[in-house]
């Protein structure tokens, strides 16, 4: 439990922008404190027609999809050299299907994680030769591949980059970059993921070919198919959800709720056990993202891809079961990994750090990002979780809290210890890199020195900000129900609300879980606390976020408490 809870206050009827509903207020003064968008998103919300950003916004895709509108007219072999993330999955997938769809030959490549390392390197060039390409098409990857290009280029085998990473000093001499955020690109939205910059590429190419007359006589091949997987990595990638993220992940979910969505989508959601009519951000994010993550961590994400452009629900369910299956195993060794963490960290003075660094030589690199994860959300301190790389080296996966730009964070490292990184790549709440094994003391101490200087005390709290609480009947269904079908994810938090509890009984389900009957403003509600199970006090202040729960025909509104403290 957090030791601090800010309550954010001002959720009053907001008579400037004539909504007249709680919902309206909550937007409008806790999450935007802009009236444009707050309507632009009650228009998203309730299914109107918006538009994203148009793509002519992007710095060289005009130019990008007149070369490859020129290579499919040439009978051009195009291969794209995809990612081992759930991103990187979903990009390549509609970047085959996308392109398939508007006559192109097209096959993909994933690099192996042990094999290749990440994104566009030398030795998955050398690999992608022998298949003899006429262009390579990057997806998630490729802005920092300046030894792949290179690469590539001696071989006469053109690259076209499309990626969402932060770039380096220095750009790959690509035939073309599309990247929203490489400088003098005046794209609006920087939080594009790596499937959504891709989906762009496709929206430029399809007004290229429509330009020249392709489809003239003949349907438009329609890219909207493409929106659940869209969606997907979107959310998966736990990028920023922007006003034009929302729009993207909320068409996917309407086109997965409609009985839309492709065969491995809906396989996806049948072996994790979820209904398609109620999808939602959840899903995406909880269920199906780490099952196809899985895949990558442990063994080849060309499984994950095959699922997702699987073209019925035959061929796709035996590859989502088997998806499902290593999505058990990576949960099992994550659980020992943690085990192992927690032992570690027991011997360090975790209050007393602003930075945590950890490896152990057991640990597997496929899962030390999910690892890092935990201990992040556990400590609230930025953390990088290290495992053997093969060759000397150790591969660290890091996460860290809003205060600290954890790509910054290694450009910091890697210019003031030159030599002590080898490479890195990033985010800001999420980044990678490969030292020496004999050189971790020397960045444990490194990170540590720049985290005690960029994070104050205040920054390593967990604060709790909740919407204040509801007046008697706020909490009905039509709220919920409407909570529930909005786009909620990274920088775009749902609501959390804030009451007096009396606790009418409570016991331990499943053996992790305590399930509570509780007196909320007179009316009683059931409640969950999850993975936690020691008794609550009789009487609490505690936060919550309002659910649907569904058992046995029975529709009921069931309170997820995420934090409790005794009242008063």
């Amino acid at each position: 439990m957090s030791d601090k809870m800010r309550v954010v206050s001002g959720i009053q009827p907001t008579g400037d922008l004539h909504l007249g509903n709680l919902l309206g207020a909550i937007l409008r003064w806790v999450r935007m404190q802009d009236e444009a968008e707050c309507l632009f998103f009650l228009a998203d919300l309730h299914a109107l027609t918006v538009d994203v950003e148009p793509p002519k916004l992007y710095a060289s895709i005009r130019e990008m999809a007149a070369e490859l509108a020129d290579g499919i007219e040439a009978g051009a072999r195009f291969l794209i050299v995809a990612d081992y993330d759930a991103d990187g999955a979903t990009a390549c997938a509609i970047g085959v299907q996308g392109l398939g769809m508007l006559g192109a030959h097209v096959d993909y490549l994933v690099p192996n994680r042990a094999v290749h390392g990440y994104g566009l390197s030398p030795a998955i060039v050398e690999e992608a030769a022998r298949m003899e390409p006429d262009a390579l098409i990057t997806v998630d990857n490729g802005i920092a591949a300046i030894d792949g290009v290179n690469a590539a280029n001696e071989l006469g085998i053109a690259v076209y980059v499309t990626d969402h990473h932060l770039p380096g000093d220095v750009l790959p001499e690509a035939a073309g970059i599309v990247n929203p955020n490489q400088p003098g690109c005046a794209f609006p939205s920087k939080n594009l993921a790596g499937v959504g910059v891709m989906f762009y590429v496709l929206l430029a190419l399809r007004a290229e070919m429509r330009g020249r007359g392709a489809f003239d006589g003949k349907p438009e091949p329609d890219l909207r198919v493409l929106l659940d997987r869209v969606a997907l990595g979107t959310v998966a990638d736990v990028v920023r959800l922007d006003a034009n993220n929302r729009i993207l992940v909320n068409q996917g979910l309407q086109r997965i709720r409609a009985g839309l969505a492709s065969p491995g989508i809906q396989a996806l959601m049948q072996v994790a056990g979820r209904r398609p009519e109620k999808a939602s951000v959840f899903d995406l994010g909880f269920m199906l993202g780490p099952r196809l993550n899985a895949a990558g961590r442990l063994e080849d994400m060309r499984l994950g891809i095959e699922c997702l452009l699987a073209e019925s629900l035959e061929a796709a369910l035996p590859l989502a079961q088997r998806l499902d299956e290593i999505n058990r195993s990576r949960k099992d060794i994550e659980a020992g990994m943690k085990e192992q963490a927690l032992a570690l960290l027991e011997e360090i003075d975790c209050a007393g750090k602003h930075g945590l660094a950890i490896h152990h030589p057991e640990w597997h690199a496929g899962v030390i990002g999910i690892l890092a994860s935990r201990l992040k959300e556990k400590y609230h301190r930025p953390v990088f979780a290290f495992a053997p790389g093969g060759g000397g080296e150790l591969k660290g996966s890091g996460r860290s809290v809003p205060a600290l730009h954890l790509r910054d964070a290694l450009d910091w490292i890697d210019r003031r210890h030159p030599g002590l990184i080898l490479k890195f790549g990033g985010h800001a709440m999420a980044a990678g890199l490969s030292i020496r094994e004999e050189r971790f003391a020397e960045f444990r101490e490194a990170f540590e020195a720049l985290a005690s200087e960029w994070l104050s005390p205040a920054d390593l709290e967990e604060i709790i900000e909740t919407d204040g609480e509801l007046a008697p009947g706020e909490l009905d269904f039509d709220l919920v129900k409407t909570l529930e079908n909005a786009v909620w994810g990274q920088g775009f938090p749902a609501p959390l609300f804030q009451g007096e509890f009396a606790v009418v009984n409570q016991r331990v389900v499943g053996e992790k879980h305590l399930k509570l009957d509780v007196s909320l403003q007179n009316t009683r509600y059931e409640a969950m606390a999850f993975f936690h199970h020691d008794p609550l006090p009789e009487r609490f202040v505690g936060v919550y976020a309002p659910m649907l729960n569904e058992f046995n025909g029975r529709l009921s509104i069931q309170l997820k408490l995420q934090y409790w403290e005794p009242q008063q």
